[in-house]
């Protein structure tokens, strides 16, 4: 009888051992998604934005950055996961942004984006700062409350005599 009870303990301790390390598995990965490494914002023109993905779809996209006028662009790849924050950003897609990200340190697949830059708030920059004091505005949306309008052409020079 000892020997059928010591067989009964050893799968017991296996099933144990079995949980706890799926419990540390899901913990592991519950605290890289929900831990952020660090957090900030970046501005520029977003100029790609697409769903990509086999199997575990994201949304991936790509910012240009310009640190001043006539410098070399450099570009900020990101990952998006909310659905309401993709769409803010196709609204927003061709002006200036300040895109919010939280970076993410080991994941440890693809499927939960191919960046460690999770992008979680768009806001609209309206204006872009040269220097001090020294501010171009962007222009507005055609049809905008507020747009520019076009200036009438102008009249033809009469001809030389």
């Amino acid at each position: 009888m000892t020997a059928y009870d010591q067989r009964g303990i050893g799968k017991l301790r296996v099933l144990i051992g079995v949980l706890v390390i799926a419990a540390l598995v899901v913990g592991y990965f519950w605290s890289a998604v929900s831990w952020s490494y660090a957090s900030g914002e970046r501005a520029g023109w977003v100029q790609k934005l697409s769903r990509k993905g086999w199997i575990c779809k994201t949304w991936e996209g790509e910012m240009a950055m310009v640190s001043m006028p006539g410098s070399t662009t450099e570009k900020f790849a990101f990952t998006v996961w909310d659905d309401s924050t993709v769409e803010h950003i196709n609204k927003l897609m061709g002006r200036r942004v300040n895109l919010h990200y939280e970076q993410k340190v080991g994941l440890p697949t693809s499927c939960f984006g191919e960046t460690r830059y999770y992008v979680t708030q768009v806001t609209p920059v309206e204006e872009i700062p040269l220097a001090p004091g020294v501010v171009v505005p962007t222009p507005l949306a055609p049809g905008a409350p507020n747009a520019p309008v076009a200036p009438a052409p102008a009249a033809p020079a009469p001809p030389p005599k």
